[in-house]
């Protein structure tokens, strides 16, 4: 799209640091597959004018992630030409006021919880219920009774119950 809009200075935000790194000839190209990509990207550099490549932490490219996974659930008929999505973004945030209340009657993160406490996972959670509730757990810790999230600029949020949400919500 660059190339066919004349474009003479290009940013590439990616979120491999060992690609950022190979593209700009700091590190060394080892794998032969990447190589055939590097030569062609070298060469697609010289049609601009200036072109500078930066990394972007995956975590802080949820934006791309989300377009990644629409593009992956669109099926597209004539793989040679894609329809644009055009996005607006809101002047203000939006914020959902529903809280699920869990059937059991128990907060949304027990068994995250009895996982950090003493890794065991519910007796009947399948496969997938384990590795979600391990990759959330990665990113929650316990304090006494109160479950903490760690936020990217290191700052913490309370995970808290249906009924406390309501009342923070109203």
């Amino acid at each position: 799209m660059a190339i066919d809009k004349d474009i003479q200075e290009l940013l590439v935000l990616g979120d491999s640091d060992l690609l950022i790194h190979q593209v700009q000839g700091e590190w060394a190209v080892k794998n032969s597959k990447i190589a055939l990509y590097m030569k062609l990207v070298q060469r697609l550099c010289k049609r601009y004018n200036k072109i500078d490549f930066r990394h972007t932490p995956r975590l802080q490219n949820e934006f791309a992630d989300a377009l990644a996974t629409i593009y992956s659930m669109i099926k597209h008929l004539n793989t040679s030409c894609i329809d644009p999505l055009e996005i607006y973004l809101k002047e203000q945030p939006t914020h959902c006021s529903y809280v699920e209340v869990e059937p059991d009657g128990r907060p949304w993160y027990f068994d995250i919880r009895k996982y950090l406490e003493i890794i065991t996972y519910p007796n009947n959670a399948t496969f997938n219920q384990k590795k979600a509730i391990h990759r959330i757990a990665n990113n929650l810790f316990p304090s006494r009774e109160i479950l903490y999230r760690r936020t990217l600029d290191m700052g913490l949020l309370r995970c808290v119950n249906d009924i406390k949400a309501m009342k923070l919500l109203k």
